[in-house]
């Protein structure tokens, strides 16, 4: 139960409203602190260059990189990779330049889930991003912009960002709303040390990304790349009753996965996946008690965020809970859903608890993880997972599927490097998400501070 004291004069400056769900509200409690700040306060009206979000229009897809621009949806922003691996026409691109990104922006979601906040680096720039995000443009002389985003990903900013939505079934918030928002003017020091964390924090995520894209590579060219699927073939009574479950669907007999197992097993030295895994398994179903102060429980969708974080917690009795703890340097699939991406587990994940729809892949040291990471994580291992997709309406993947998928082995030297730069990737991303929550928790602790 909250409890509070009012005075009188609350209730005649807010229209002589007694009811306590609204004097008791998040955005009032905040605003009392605002009044004990020590610093001058301005708006972000007063220290933007712009805040704008671009207008509605119809989407030309592409197939590929070669004749289109990447799209990112306000769901894509948050993931650890925010492309899409959608393209838009450059022919239409060239309209709608008021929706291409830039690095050091703010980008805000203002349909749907609101209040979500990305500061951008260079894998946003040149990409079309969703009219349904609100872009920031921090004016530096004035407020430094990392020290902006950190205010704005705080919990006072996420009160600020949704106090003002509006709408029935799908909630928005506009432009203006943003600009109306108060900030306190904090001192340089302050500022140029939250500013330096975030921008940090955005150079190791560039850099992991890098690592990545060419670990990726590399796997991707000593294969030959993706083969063109085809549409149409001849399979035998004998193929379909040898084939693991006696698989009778055509996607499973012709498909993209399907030829590249084939081919790697004929022309590489390779191990199967099960071989060089200790385990691959997912927990079984069980009944979720959530509490306020428990052990943070991630959804499928949850693993693949930027900042691994759901805001859900399980209770530490939950039964069988070891069995849903994940470790560092594990890999996790989704066996449902989106199937085939796929996590390499950092210091962010460990000790967390992660779904049952969540195949987890154990390396043992046949092979090293960073290694086969690369593998899954490229086009190639991609497909080879996606082959084998069952079910209708929910599509799946089962940790006996998974098992089957046929590694290919590179030389001891080109596999040693990748592992170093997924090591590296992975280590990356683990201090960034630290730096990034410790200017976020700093801007919070400061607010907290002013509590008479």
């Amino acid at each position: 139960m909250k409890t509070g004291v009012v005075c009188a004069k609350a209730f005649s400056a807010n229209g002589w409203r007694v009811d306590s769900s609204f004097h008791l509200s998040d955005s009032n409690v905040l605003y009392s602190l605002l009044d004990s700040c020590p610093y001058k306060q301005t708006t972000i009206e007063g220290i933007k260059k712009d805040c704008c979000f671009g207008n509605i229009f119809t989407r030309v897809f592409v197939k590929d990189a070669e004749h289109g621009v990447p799209y990112m949806t306000a769901s894509d922003m948050v993931k650890a990779d925010p492309l899409s691996g959608r393209f838009l026409s450059k022919k239409q691109v060239a309209s709608l330049s008021n929706l291409i990104l830039r690095k050091d922006w703010i980008l805000i979601s203002c349909s749907g889930t609101i209040g979500n906040v990305v500061y951008t680096n260079e894998q946003f720039d040149g990409v079309v991003a969703t009219q349904d995000l609100i872009r920031l443009l921090p004016d530096e002389t004035k407020t430094k912009g990392g020290l902006l985003y950190a205010y704005l990903a705080s919990r006072y900013g996420y009160i600020m960002l949704t106090q003002s939505r509006f709408g029935g079934v799908v909630k928005h918030i506009k432009p203006f709303h943003v600009s109306q928002i108060p900030i306190p003017q904090f001192p340089a020091e302050f500022q140029e040390r939250i500013d330096k964390q975030i921008k940090d924090a955005a150079a190791l995520r560039v850099e992991a990304n890098k690592l990545l894209e060419e670990a990726k590579r590399k796997v991707e060219e000593f294969v030959g790349g993706e083969p063109e699927r085809r549409k149409s073939a001849t399979v035998s009574s004998q193929r379909i009753f040898q084939s693991f479950g006696k698989r009778f669907e055509a996607n499973y007999h012709i498909s993209t996965g399907s030829e590249l197992e084939d081919y790697i097993k004929d022309n590489f030295e390779y191990k199967l996946l099960g071989d060089v895994c200790k385990s691959i398994s997912r927990p079984e179903i069980f009944k979720r008690n959530y509490v306020k102060n428990g052990v943070m429980f991630l959804g499928g969708a949850d693993i693949m965020l930027a900042t691994p974080d759901s805001g859900k917690y399980l209770s530490r009795k939950t039964p069988n809970i070891d069995a849903l703890a994940v470790q560092e340097d594990w890999i996790l699939i989704p066996s449902s859903g989106t199937i085939g991406d796929v996590v390499y587990t950092h210091s962010e994940h460990a000790q967390k608890l992660v779904s049952e729809d969540v195949i987890r892949a154990c390396p043992n040291n046949i092979l090293s993880s960073g290694y086969i990471y690369a593998f899954l994580s490229s086009k190639v291992g991609k497909a080879l997972i996606q082959r084998y997709i069952c079910g209708s309406v929910i599509q799946h993947v089962e940790s006996p599927h998974l098992s089957r998928i046929p590694i290919p082995l590179m030389s001891e030297k080109e596999m040693t490097e990748i592992d170093s730069s997924i090591k590296k990737y992975k280590d990356n991303v683990g201090k960034a998400i630290r730096l990034e929550r410790s200017a976020i928790k700093a801007v919070e602790d400061e607010i907290d501070s002013w509590v008479k």
